[in-house]
């Protein structure tokens, strides 16, 4: 399924196809909720089909119907087990034993492997074996959030396509369709500009769970409530969600402390707060508050007790206020 945003991304895969110039490897890099998966499995049914329709694939042909049902043999999926966990050693060396089969159709052999970085340092390694000897009529597509963490070796033998965040005139029709017709472009921003990501809040009701967290923890500035207290609460939540929503919170205090306009603010519909927080925080504490933040997003995938965490958070948040 191709969604209004991957109209330029299709034109250049398809592209491949009818040029003959079909590389080993893509890797598929961008943020959550921009339907990079739907994008690569459209193009690897196109690669399987048969009996090709101009820039798409036919729908009707043998190939075509075992991909609809999910069962072509000569498409592969590589994903963890669970979802969040590593895709092990073991699951490389499962696809490296397929491999050694010939595709057993006349058109390409795809396999897909979501999401890329997670792969640990045993299993990169294996997979990187299939990239430097790769077997005949395959091609590999790699999905990523985070392109970075895949080892440099991978990267350089992959063609690169970087899935951007529409704006919201190409996607305001889509949106109406999926029946979210108001507050679009703060679903957006709150989404970092994922569609599928802004409809998945609207439905959520993640706008009205966001201004409560606010207001909790504006409370604290105002020695309403207790830091310890909340963090007891909010580490039991979706920690890196709300961590996204400290930092963008953070980074519009700074924005209204230079009196920057109201459309350059991610949180719009809070700006009469986040005024009054400007007011009364110390920019430079501000400023080493943010860092704070953007060092727990990293740190909240490791093994660290994250009630421990969010308690470091909000105590420096209550003195940040205390510094003015």
């Amino acid at each position: 399924m191709l969604y209004p945003w991957h109209q330029p991304y299709w034109q250049h895969l398809s592209a491949y196809v009818e040029q003959q110039r079909i590389p080993q490897a893509i890797l598929m890099n961008g943020i959550a909720g921009l339907g990079k998966r739907a994008l690569a499995v459209h193009f690897a049914q196109y690669l399987v089909c048969t009996d090709k329709q101009g820039q798409d694939f036919c729908g009707q042909c043998e190939s075509c119907r075992l991909f609809s049902a999910q069962t072509h043999p000569d498409f592969i999926l590589v994903e963890p087990e669970e979802p969040g966990k590593a895709i092990g050693v073991d699951l490389i060396r499962q696809l490296i034993i397929k491999l050694r089969l010939k595709p057993q159709f006349s058109g390409f052999r795809v396999v897909l492997i979501t999401p890329a970085e997670n792969m640990n340092n045993n299993s990169a390694n294996a997979f990187l074996k299939c990239l430097e000897e790769p077997p005949e009529r395959t091609m590999f597509i790699l999905l990523a959030q985070q392109m970075q963490v895949l080892p440099a070796t991978i990267i350089s033998r992959c063609q690169k396509l970087l899935i951007s965040p529409p704006m919201l005139a190409e996607v305001n029709t889509w949106l109406n369709e999926q029946g979210v017709s108001e507050q679009q472009e703060l679903l957006l921003n709150l989404a970092e500009g994922a569609p599928l990501l802004a409809v998945t809040y609207a439905k959520e009701g993640v706008l009205a769970q966001r201004q409560n967290y606010f207001l909790e923890w504006q409370k604290i500035i105002l020695s309403k409530a207790c830091p310890v207290e909340l963090a007891a609460v909010w580490y039991k939540l979706p920690a890196g969600q709300i961590l996204f929503w400290l930092i963008t919170w953070t980074e519009d205090i700074i924005k209204c402390h230079y009196q920057v306009k109201s459309s350059l603010l991610r949180n719009a519909d809070l700006e009469k707060h986040l005024n009054v927080l400007s007011k009364r925080l110390d920019l430079q504490c501000l400023y080493e508050f943010h860092r704070l933040l953007l060092t727990s997003t990293r740190r909240i995938h490791t093994q660290l007790n994250k009630q421990l965490l969010f308690e470091e958070v909000l105590i420096t948040w209550a003195q940040t206020a205390i510094n003015k």
